[in-house]
Formats: structure tokens, C-alpha cells, sequence
């Protein structure tokens, strides 16, 4: 018994001791991003934190509030293989998986090479994911979920990590694909980008006028990030909080007799969102130097968790609602 007591505190010890370096390693790649990315601390928060969780995120805004920067400075910063594909309507997935090419020998020989496209990097960013066709943008969704792709039967894995990084603009809808649930639901988070405040868009018009412009530096590198998200699954989480995510997330769902929700949600969240949950608060404990997830960061994630797991019924949408309005009943309702 004594033996298994010891065990298991040299096991705690070893947590924590792992907590601690991950904790330097986290405020080090903090301090790197805002070098170059100003205010938008909510932002860069939730976008690191869906790549501590080894997952992927989509950020939503307007053109212009550094989206793209802020993805290729996280490249940086941690040390990762980065590819770019800018969305199209013309794009075919060949243009992001690769494709095979024909190749002949010396002899005469002919034979087909497999030639990578861009999808192979740890770190992909998918610029206005929502201008591509519905079969180019399923064409990324079995890379997401199954972390290797299939071209003419064989299979080929992706570089690990693999993280999607995708931007959308919420306005010109001309021209777009809406991305289907099914794609919306492998996103670990969705991150809303915002206009900066007044402080640091004054600082935005010093520091990127001038001649010279700050380069981020490497923190960490790959090995060191799978290290950090290995830690972040390994992470305790309470009873407490483990019911407080089961209860958030079924209240989202028509049906389970939340009154509010029965009557504006026309189908909630799965089970993938307790999950991303999950993971996603041992993360921002992590992230904000504590060793285990509180109700706090239930709370903080719930939007980014459940806002593109959900949709409001046709009456809902006429009164003028939306799903942050009814995330937020949900919050207060579970804070009581």
C-alpha cells in the first residue's frame, strides 16, 4: 500500500515538475507574439490554446484585424513546419493534398510519382476557408479528423503535430461556400476577432510604419509542443468540473429540458464539444500558470466551444437573437 502511495506522489511530483517548464516554455512564447501581434489578448490566447489541445481553429473577422499575421508568428514562435493556401473558388484538392505524377526513367520506363501538396506541414493556414466549393473543403476535412490523407489508395500520413489554422470573413458572403457542420464541428475553437482598442491600434500605427519591423524568434520546437499538449491531456480534472462540462453542454441541446433552449435551438452540440472542453481547460489552467482546470474556464470557454456547434430555430433568428445570446443564458443559468 505504502509502495503505490509513493508511486503515485513521484508521479504528482513529476506533473508538476513538467507543469512548472511548460509554464516558463508558455510565457516565453507569450511574450514572443506580442512583439508583433498588439492587444487581441483573448485572441491569441484562444488560438494557442487550441494548439496546446493538439487541435485546430477558426478565426472569424473582418479583413485587416491581423488574422493572418497572428497564425504566422505562432509558426514561428513554435518552431513549426508553416504552409499557406489561400482559399478560392476555382481551388481543386488537388491543390492542397498533391497529386501524382507521371515520371519516366532512363529506360523508358514509366511511372507515377506522388508529388505533396501544401497540406503536409505542422502548421497549415487555410485563408478564407469559406471561398472554396464544397468538395475542396471536404478534401481538408479527413486530413483534420484522421491526420493523413488518400490519394489513388495509399495512404499517406501528415507531419506531427498537425494543426489548421483557418481564417473566414463574416462579410462578403458573395462568392462563399458556407463550411458544412460537419467541418464547423473539427474545429476545437472558434475565435472571434474583434477591432483592437484605442491603445493598442496606436500602438499597431507606431510600430509597423516605420523602416525596421520586429521578427518573432523560435521558443519551443515540435518536439517540445507534442511534449506540452502530452502534459495538457495528463492533466487532473475534478468531478466537479467534468459535470459542470456534461451539464453546459446538454443544456445547449434541445430536448433536454432547458425551456430557453427547447424553444430557440434547432440542434446543439455533441459530444466532440465536451471534449474540445475538456481539453481545452486543462490548457487554460495551464496556460494561465495553474495545475488544474476550474469552473472559471468553463465558463471563459464556453462560446468559443459552442457557438459553430450550434444553430437557432428560424423564429429565434427573426427576433434578432443569436447564439452568443443564448450561450450567455446558458453561463448564467450554470453559474445559478
Amino acid at each position: 500500500m505504502g509502495m503505490m502511495k509513493t508511486e503515485a506522489s513521484l508521479d504528482e511530483k513529476a506533473i508538476v515538475a513538467a507543469a512548472e517548464k511548460a509554464l516558463s516554455d508558455i510565457a516565453a512564447i507569450r511574450g514572443e507574439v506580442s512583439k508583433v501581434i498588439f492587444g487581441q489578448e483573448s485572441v491569441v490566447e484562444n488560438t494557442i490554446l487550441a494548439v496546446l489541445s493538439g487541435g485546430h481553429a477558426l478565426l472569424v473577422g473582418v479583413p485587416g484585424l491581423a488574422k493572418t499575421r497572428l497564425v504566422t508568428t505562432l509558426g514561428e514562435v513554435l518552431g513549426l513546419a508553416a504552409n499557406r493556401i489561400q482559399f478560392t473558388p476555382d481551388l481543386m484538392p488537388s491543390d492542397i493534398l498533391g497529386s501524382e505524377v507521371m515520371d519516366q526513367d532512363d529506360s523508358g520506363r514509366r511511372s507515377f510519382r506522388f508529388v505533396k501538396g501544401p497540406v503536409f506541414a505542422q502548421l497549415l493556414m487555410a485563408d478564407e476557408i469559406n471561398r472554396a466549393s464544397p468538395r475542396t473543403q471536404s478534401a481538408l476535412l479527413q486530413s483534420m479528423q484522421e491526420y493523413h490523407i488518400t490519394i489513388a489508395g495509399q495512404r499517406y500520413d501528415l507531419p506531427a503535430p498537425f494543426h489548421v489554422l483557418a481564417t473566414q470573413n463574416p462579410l462578403e458572403q458573395e462568392g462563399t461556400y458556407p463550411l458544412p457542420e460537419a467541418q464547423l464541428d473539427r474545429f476545437l475553437l472558434q475565435v472571434d476577432v474583434n477591432y483592437p482598442e484605442l491603445a493598442a491600434e496606436r500602438q499597431i500605427l507606431l510600430e509597423t510604419t516605420g523602416l525596421g519591423e520586429t521578427r518573432p524568434e523560435a521558443v519551443i520546437n515540435a518536439q517540445r509542443l507534442i511534449e506540452i499538449q502530452t502534459l495538457v491531456r495528463q492533466m487532473p480534472v475534478s468531478d466537479t468540473v467534468v459535470d459542470a462540462i456534461l451539464a453546459l453542454v446538454r443544456s445547449a441541446r434541445p430536448g433536454q429540458g432547458n425551456a430557453s433552449t427547447d424553444k430557440n435551438v434547432a440542434w446543439g452540440p455533441g459530444p466532440r464539444a465536451g471534449q474540445a472542453m475538456m481539453l481545452c481547460a486543462r490548457a487554460r489552467a495551464l496556460y494561465e500558470g495553474r495545475l488544474a482546470p476550474s469552473l472559471d474556464d468553463i465558463f471563459a470557454l464556453a462560446e468559443p466551444i459552442l457557438q459553430h456547434r450550434m444553430a437557432l430555430t428560424f423564429a429565434a433568428r427573426a427576433e434578432g437573437m443569436s447564439v452568443r445570446d443564448v450561450i450567455a443564458g446558458l453561463v448564467k443559468q450554470a453559474k445559478g
